[in-house]
């Protein structure tokens, strides 16, 4: 078995061809968009590239086939950010049921990581955000993974924890019908709310979208960047982040909390797009997109996806969770509206109140990934993500 670092094009072809091959007979596997991984490794794409670096390789056997790959990356942003020691991160792992192949994928990456000055790995993350390939998947392979979530063999769980990986955090997916009741508190926290003329909630018009960047850095910066390893949301970042949402983004799934007309807490769902890309096979050639369009026109998905969730700090405990989320429920119980299944983005172990949050909604977790870490010398203690509080 050879390593060959991806440099060229046939290279990334093989890099995003074998998760074709090993998938082909799972039912629930959704092929990624080629664009979308490739965009990862992209310096002109991919931003995370103006403060960090990644490499990637192929593992190929004694006959010049593909059997595994992986990517290695450092994040200047976040190596430090929150850790005990220097960490990178690991991802887009894809291996044959061959511990030697995991293993030698594995040590790739540790060593690389090493000469940059990293003394632990996290993995499998994404070179970037964390809503994007992050984590592997241990409960769950019977329903179809999301846009750009990442879905796995239950294989890799031995390979990672056999090479010394340990569980940094588990990320659970919560989902529902969008059909039924809200727990009891959330009505009780949405009725307090209501008495209170100074808050307001709506979605955001299409209208409107020119400032949806604005609001989400506001909110996003004061809720959740500068807490553990969570960094800034800058303006470039949100207006790249709209940019990229705005070919599918719903109106009536975009919900703002405001307080004297300023932003507080958001709620952002998306169309669960893999419910379309799963008839495209991977190409967003002429074919995939004709049939992107179809399916988009005939409203064939009937999943909504959430991304974010957050109040400000000095807003949460006064049931503005509770009031924005009844503020959906009330328009999604229209008729007509197009939604019946709502997945949330996944929520760290780590966050007691976003899964309270979660579970008040009458949520169940459906899928459960891990980020693991390994530190490089075993010797030192290992610590998992601190709660947040």
């Amino acid at each position: 078995m050879t390593l060959r670092e991806v440099v060229s094009a046939a290279d990334k072809r093989a890099f995003l061809e074998l998760p074709l091959r090993l998938y082909r007979q799972e039912p629930k596997w959704i092929r990624p968009l080629d664009a979308d991984v490739e965009a990862v490794f992209d310096p002109a794409k991919n931003k995370a590239f103006q403060h960090g670096q990644c490499i990637r390789w192929i593992a190929l056997n004694a006959q010049g086939e593909t059997v595994g790959r992986v990517a290695a990356f450092v994040n200047d942003k976040t190596t430090n950010k929150g850790n005990d020691q220097p960490t990178g991160g690991m991802g887009f792992f894809d291996c044959i049921d061959d511990p030697a192949v995991a293993f030698r994928l594995f040590d790739a990456c540790k060593n690389w990581l090493q000469q940059k000055g990293m003394e632990a790995m996290d993995g499998p993350i994404n070179f970037g955000n964390r809503d994007r390939w992050w984590g592997l998947l241990l409960e769950g392979f019977e329903r179809e993974p999301n846009y750009q979530c990442n879905y796995n063999f239950p294989y890799y769980q031995k390979f990672f924890e056999a090479y010394g990986f340990h569980v940094y955090f588990y990320q659970l997916t919560f989902g529902r019908p969008i059909a039924g009741p809200l727990d009891d508190r959330l009505y009780e926290k949405a009725n307090i709310v209501a008495q209170n003329p100074r808050y307001s909630f709506s979605y955001l018009p299409r209208r409107q979208w020119d400032v949806l960047p604005e609001r989400i850095q506001a909110v996003y910066n004061r809720a959740w960047a500068k807490r553990g390893e969570i960094p800034e949301l800058t303006l470039a970042q949100a207006k790249h982040l709209v940019k990229q949402m705005k070919p599918i983004m719903d109106e009536k799934l975009l919900w703002f909390a405001y307080y004297d007309g300023d932003p507080v807490a958001f709620f952002l769902s998306l169309p669960e797009v893999n419910q379309v890309f799963k008839h495209v096979n991977g190409q967003m050639n002429l074919r995939g997109k004709l049939s992107f369009v179809w399916h988009t026109w005939r409203k064939t998905n009937r999943k909504a996806f959430g991304i974010l969730f957050g109040i400000v700090p000095e807003h949460q405990g006064k049931g503005v969770d509770g009031a924005i989320i009844e503020s959906f429920r009330q328009l999604a119980h229209n008729r007509g509206f197009q939604y019946t299944e709502y997945e949330m983005n996944w929520i760290g172990d780590f966050n007691p109140k976003m899964i309270r949050v979660a579970e008040q909604i009458n949520a169940r977790v459906v899928k459960k990934h891990a980020t693991y870490r390994k530190l490089f010398d075993d010797s030192r203690p290992f610590k998992r993500m601190p709660i947040l509080h």
